[in-house]
């Protein structure tokens, strides 16, 4: 069983990286060791969490508190309402937070952590819940839970055996174990996700296609019969400019795309009496099209992968609403896009 980093032992001073990799490699261990023992308690716990009609208070102190703080926000951004609350404000008065029909989780390692076993009580008398994530069921903060996710004996990785290491990464795996079961019971989604995290690169990957694609006088559209010159001409004048003419029925029903390369293609091959051809005989039927319910990074798949620049937006019927141009992803960074 591995022990914590003892100074006297280790390699000489240079050698940094080993001894980072030593911290790493216990830390990793007790996460394993922790797996294998952890039980059907947890699932308990999950689904005391999923049933909760009230809130889900996380407390903790030092840094099994900002553990705690990580897990009520991970529970919050997965579709449960939660928040951490200090067990020192909570005994001056933030207690107050805390109703009947709640659930608190309290984390200590030794359980003995006197900040937060003296909330025990005060929890019973709200008709609160309590769930305890600790080291064992004998403690203080073990006994006085209705349930409790143990995480047994940790050695620190701290060279001195001190430092909260090793416990804090069991614990916070632990934790994000709780939490992603519980949202796997809510069947949360896509969807869901998008509608906790609208900013920052998760928004931009989950945003849908209706929000970013233009729209009326910005989508350049045409009838079958209308020669291709009097398109152009008709469509100049200043507006949002997209290289591509979608071509579409009276009930909107997209037929096909005229794009400039297309029009470019026209002069290259000498054929410039075609301009006043119907623009049916030189579109392309049938485009490539992304629905309105889809994600830009499902759009930016499409233009990637088809090597296209603009991308038609159809409803469910195939009507046209609107176009994906990819002028308009440029100020996005690929990287938050992949699918």
């Amino acid at each position: 069983m591995a022990t914590a980093l003892d100074a006297t032992t280790l390699a000489p001073p240079s050698d940094a990286l080993a001894f980072a990799r030593d911290v790493l490699r216990l830390e990793s261990e007790a996460i394993d060791r922790v797996c294998d023992q952890l039980d059907e308690v947890l699932v308990e716990a999950a689904d005391r969490i999923f049933r909760c009609r009230g809130n889900v208070v996380v407390t903790g102190m030092g840094k099994a508190g900002l553990v705690g703080q990580k897990l009520a926000a991970t529970l919050a951004s997965t579709g449960t309402t939660a928040f951490p609350l200090h067990p020192g404000d909570a005994v001056h008065g933030d207690l107050g937070r805390i109703r009947s029909g709640d659930l608190v989780l309290a984390l200590s390692q030794s359980g003995e952590t006197e900040e937060v076993t003296r909330l025990i009580p005060s929890i019973r008398q709200l008709g609160a819940g309590l769930i305890a994530l600790t080291a064992s069921p004998t403690s203080t903060l073990g006994r006085g839970a209705d349930l409790c996710i143990t995480l047994g004996s940790i050695a620190e990785a701290c060279p001195l055996g001190l430092a909260p290491s090793a416990s804090t990464t069991a614990m916070m795996a632990v934790g994000d174990a709780l939490a992603l079961l519980v949202s796997r019971m809510r069947s949360f989604g896509p969807d869901d996700f998008l509608r906790y995290h609208p900013g920052g690169s998760l928004g931009r990957k989950l945003s849908r296609v209706a929000d970013l694609m233009r729209t009326g006088p910005h989508v350049r559209t045409a009838r079958p019969g209308e020669s291709v010159r009097a398109v152009f001409v008709r469509l100049g004048g200043a507006r949002r400019r997209s290289g591509a003419v979608l071509v579409v029925d009276e009930a909107g029903g997209l037929l096909g795309i005229f794009t400039d390369s297309d029009l470019a293609r026209l002069f290259e091959l000498r054929r410039e009496h075609w301009l006043d051809r119907e623009i049916r005989e030189v579109m392309t039927a049938d485009p490539v099209v992304v629905s309105v319910d889809a994600t830009i990074a499902e759009a930016v798949e499409l233009l990637r992968s088809r090597k296209l620049s603009e991308l038609p937006v159809v409803d469910a019927e195939r009507r046209l609403v609107g176009l994906v141009d990819i002028t308009d992803l440029i100020g996005l960074e690929a990287d938050d896009l992949e699918p």
